[in-house]
């Protein structure tokens, strides 16, 4: 299933890197910017958490929650904060049930073995759960500007 700008985000609840569950239901009346990563301190999944961090501020001021999701499980996200003092939450989705839900399990291939893993996806949701942009297969390197340039237009919209 592809998931389309306007159409409502697929509801999810997944375990926080703060110990609760948090629900996507729970969020209307704000902005999230929902992004999948392949895995915990690894280069460029490093480098994106860093960057959403310096932004934190310019999100907050947009109305968006930053949310992290990965199949690690809740006590590497919990390492992962710590060594590299991220800001915003960090979800645990150890089945991949909302990688899955979300598209965003593909066929990768390293050294020559393919594999299925996360493609790096971010969903910009608007606060009542519809979906307002998608970036697939992200590359790093000026991407947390793009999502903050989006998520300026839909405050303004």
């Amino acid at each position: 299933m592809t998931l389309e700008i306007g159409q409502a985000a697929p509801l999810f609840a997944l375990q926080s890197d703060e110990g609760g569950e948090i629900a996507l239901d729970d969020l209307k009346g704000k902005n999230v910017v929902l992004y999948f990563y392949p895995k915990d301190d690894t280069p460029g999944c490093t480098i994106e958490a860093q960057d959403f961090t310096k932004k934190i501020k310019e999100f907050e001021k947009l109305d968006c929650i930053i949310l992290g999701v990965s199949k690690d499980n809740v006590e590497s996200h919990c390492s992962f904060i710590e060594k590299y003092g991220l800001a915003f939450n960090l979800l645990a989705d150890e089945t991949g049930e909302t990688c899955e839900r979300y598209g965003v399990i593909k066929q990768k291939s390293m050294f020559g073995k393919k594999y299925f893993g996360i493609d790096r996806c971010t969903f910009l949701i608007d606060k009542v759960g519809k979906i307002a942009q998608i970036w697939h297969s992200v590359k790093v390197n000026g991407h947390v500007e793009e999502v903050i340039k989006a998520a300026k237009l839909l405050k303004s919209a």
